[in-house]
């Protein structure tokens, strides 16, 4: 299941080829990423997905096609308009912005919701959730979430961890950073909810029992 920093693709907005900023942010820890390029004709686009496929076997990622072609995999992301049910395949998501949205979910696997922040990628689109309103949709959505939209610093990643989000879908951060490794290292880190220290107490002796010869010799 999508989980962490999950990329999306725009190669009219990333600063080098997208083979090599994906590559980039799978070395950053990114394992996820969703091929977008739908301006492309199928050909084009089934060949650039059996690339990025290779790149994201090498790490143990995945890659997610966004439409019901799954061009050539098992794994496709579908938009809030259609189609359902959704198709049949090993992995399925889809783009939901509100209740509605996701009182319409079938079959799906995982859900994106947006825009949590006003995003560069869409300026306009929303109003925004903000993380409240993130946590409100999260607790009624029956699949776990990905969080979209304006998700560009570690604290945004973190709030929407905080709110219940499985993860964070990316996608101008990443693709149009000088250096995406890093910007994927940084925001991958944020993704990972802070381990919680269990406080662990030792049994003090009761204090109506007398100590014995023993618990004497070990104080």
């Amino acid at each position: 299941m999508p989980s962490g920093v999950v990329l999306l693709t725009d190669r009219w907005q990333a600063r080098r080829p997208l083979t090599a900023v994906v590559a980039a942010a799978v070395a950053g820890g990114v394992r996820w990423v969703v091929l977008r390029e739908k301006d492309l004709s199928r050909v084009s686009r089934a060949a650039l997905a059996a690339e990025l496929r290779v790149i994201l076997a090498d790490a143990g990622g995945r890659l997610v096609v966004a439409g019901p072609d799954p061009l050539d995999g098992d794994a496709v992301h579908l938009p809030a308009a259609g189609p359902y049910p959704p198709p049949a395949a090993g992995l399925v998501g889809r783009s939901c912005h509100d209740a509605a949205e996701l009182a319409r979910l079938t079959t799906e696997d995982y859900v994106t919701l947006s825009p949590v922040f006003p995003t560069r990628t869409k300026p306009g689109y929303g109003p925004p959730l903000h993380p409240a309103g993130l946590r409100e949709l999260i607790a009624i959505s029956p699949v776990p979430v990905l969080a979209l939209g304006g998700i560009e610093t570690p604290d945004r990643v973190a709030a929407c961890v905080a709110a219940g989000a499985a993860g964070v879908a990316v996608l101008g951060a990443i693709m149009r950073a000088d250096d995406p490794t890093e910007v994927a290292t940084t925001l991958t880190a944020a993704a990972v909810p802070e381990a919680v220290t269990p406080v662990i107490t030792t049994p003090s002796l009761r204090a109506e029992e007398p100590p014995t010869a023993t618990n004497r010799e070990e104080q």
